[in-house]
């Protein structure tokens, strides 16, 4: 009942056109987020990516995500930042390791949008219930699903948990991890 309500209002939204108010990205990192805007100026208002986005800006990819794509980036938060091993963010923000950061930060990113929905069309559409996607960096994440929730696989078989799914921004989208994953 509650659902068909949703989709009941969401039909009368999208019939009242301009006087209908626009649908907005979930709250990131307690900012709002717009899809007017590009992955970088999003990000940078996030409290939970400041990890994210000082290694995108010492690994020289701020342009990069913010032109116009469209990429899909798994974004992890300070927290799955925090969980790798001691010293692992320190050394690779270090000036003489910005080809290791880049890769790992690369790994995170998929040419394309690809929303949760579009995802989980994928997924329950492939065979075995799982859908490789090329990630800039060249090795595949792997994403299938466990219930509703999106649970993308890394190369060394770490598993990070799509926690907000769809931020919409102008050259792409951003899913929001718990882990980092590692090529």
């Amino acid at each position: 009942m509650k659902i068909k309500l949703l989709m009941t209002t969401a039909a009368f939204a999208l019939t009242l056109g301009s006087a209908a108010m626009a649908v907005t990205d979930p709250m990131v990192g307690g900012a709002a987020m717009f899809d007017t805007k590009n992955i970088v100026q999003n990000a940078v208002n996030s409290k939970d990516h400041t990890t994210l986005v000082a290694a995108v800006k010492a690994a020289g990819l701020v342009s990069t995500l913010e032109s116009p794509g469209p990429f899909t980036v798994f974004a992890p938060t300070n927290e799955a930042f925090a969980a790798l091993p001691a010293g692992t963010v320190d050394t690779l923000l270090k000036p003489e390791n910005k080809a290791d950061l880049t890769k790992v930060l690369t790994y995170h990113v998929v040419s394309g949008r690809y929303d949760a929905t579009t995802l989980a069309n994928d997924v329950k559409s492939a065979p075995g219930g799982r859908v490789s996607l090329k990630t800039v960096e060249g090795e595949p994440l792997i994403v299938s699903q466990n219930g509703s929730a999106l649970i993308v696989t890394d190369a060394k078989g770490g598993t990070a948990t799509v926690t907000i799914p769809d931020v919409y921004q102008s050259n792409g989208v951003i899913m929001v991890v718990n882990k980092v994953l590692l090529p």
